[in-house]
């Protein structure tokens, strides 16, 4: 989840905004002197307990999805993984993904060795059922008490053997309420084929929330393995990209930010991240319905490091971990003492703690598909995006290149004086 607006217009924005920063540096030390910025601080409950492996040169190698960690950058923040070197003595090799689907590609090719990764529900189920997965010793990961009953024993780990809930969410449209004037409790996800947005929409670059948006525009069950439904959704998608612009997964935060876009279908932890950035970004969870999806710790069988990676995940359950975890990627959190310390704004947002009701009704989790329909699914996605077409003419007009580059030096100028994180 890249922070740095990439445009066509850098340079010029660049060189705009250096010519600014004397005028703008005695109001960032206003807002600087304004400001309360809350430390966030470590303390574990059993110290001793993370001291085994100090002086043995221990490494683990992370894979999770990008910038779904507090990494320290903001001022005030923990890095997770520096405190758990600091207190373990434990190396951490960290890298990312993009979708559930890289990363499963990458370890059912064997061409790397992870001890952490970080799957959604139905990947956790399908990597459960390919035997990809090492049960976990509980025993090493007491911290676990933390973990809500209601994420406890889910459909896709049903004995709770192969994973710790890490994070939830549900799926929603982030949008520009400068340019859509629709109503919040009016706008569905038949916008993202609306032509009068017209190569200004963005789609998800992963097949199974594709299918699950147009699944959801159909009427059809997010879990449908049935082929002619599956066909008729892929249809859908290639109707649909007449108006979209690119398909993108991290690719959001800059296009969305930079105004390059006007609506997309995104995670509600990023929206909430965006929006906190960009006010004049919106964000909506069609009440038609939605994925509500939960992200969850888990240790590859492969992994040569299976106890100190348990370590880890005790660690990410530590209350001050889950804490700086939840309050910097935005996303819910399922653990119960992280929970009670946020701010009753924030619960009650509306986008980050549904109501149970809402999310009973509204929200489906995603299942483990059998062969045959992922199989089916995957091949629809690739015919959906090999389809050229013709008709389509992509050309900006100078009206518009002048409006990107006046949102772009507005947003880079307001990152700046809210002293947001760097904007080069």
């Amino acid at each position: 989840m890249k922070k740095i607006p990439k445009t066509a217009f850098a340079a010029v924005i660049f060189a705009v905004i250096c010519g600014m920063l004397t005028s703008c540096s005695q109001t960032q030390t206003d807002v600087e002197e304004e400001e309360e910025i809350e430390i966030q601080t470590l303390t574990v409950e059993d110290e001793e307990y993370y001291s085994r492996f100090r002086g043995q040169g221990v490494s683990i190698n992370i894979y999770n999805w990008g910038e779904y960690i507090s990494d320290g950058s903001e001022e005030g923040t923990l890095s997770v993984n520096a405190e758990f070197t600091k207190l373990t003595d434990i190396k951490v090799n960290y890298t990312n993904y993009a979708t559930n689907e890289e990363m499963y590609a990458k370890l059912k090719g064997g061409g790397a060795s992870y001890d952490i990764i970080i799957p959604s529900d139905y990947m956790i189920s399908r990597m459960i059922k390919e035997g990809m997965l090492a049960k976990l010793n509980f025993d090493n990961i007491p911290n676990f008490k933390y973990i809500s009953d209601t994420f406890v024993n889910p459909e896709y780990d049903p004995q709770n053997e192969y994973s710790v809930p890490y994070t939830w969410g549900t799926v929603g449209i982030i949008y520009d309420t400068t340019l859509i004037d629709i109503p919040a409790e009016e706008i569905d996800w038949d916008i993202l084929w609306n032509e009068d947005y017209a190569d200004r929409i963005l789609m998800f670059d992963n097949p199974r929330d594709a299918f699950a948006i147009a699944e959801l525009r159909s009427g059809y069950s997010l879990n449908t393995e049935n082929k002619k439904e599956l066909e008729e959704c892929a249809e859908l998608l290639k109707e649909q990209k007449k108006v979209v612009q690119a398909y993108v997964m991290d690719e959001i935060f800059d296009k969305m930010g930079a105004g390059e876009a006007l609506a997309a279908p995104y995670y509600a932890g990023d929206a909430i991240t965006l929006m906190d950035e960009y006010e004049d970004l919106g964000f909506v969870i069609p009440k038609s319905g939605t994925n509500m999806f939960i992200d969850a710790v888990c240790v590859p069988v492969t992994s040569k490091q299976q106890e100190a990676a348990e370590m880890y995940i005790n660690f990410l359950c530590e209350p001050d971990i889950a804490y700086a975890t939840t309050t910097y990627i935005g996303y819910s959190t399922p653990h119960d003492a992280a929970y009670e310390r946020l701010d009753d704004e924030i619960k009650n947002d509306g986008i980050s703690y549904l109501d149970d009701t809402f999310l009973e009704e509204n929200t489906t989790v995603f299942c483990n598909l059998s062969d045959e329909a992922n199989q089916k699914m995957q091949d629809l996605w690739t015919e959906i995006k090999s389809v050229q077409d013709e008709t389509r003419n992509r050309w900006l007009v100078p009206v518009f290149l002048l409006a990107c580059v006046m949102t772009s030096i507005g947003i880079i100028i307001r990152r700046y004086i809210k002293k947001k994180k760097d904007v080069f």
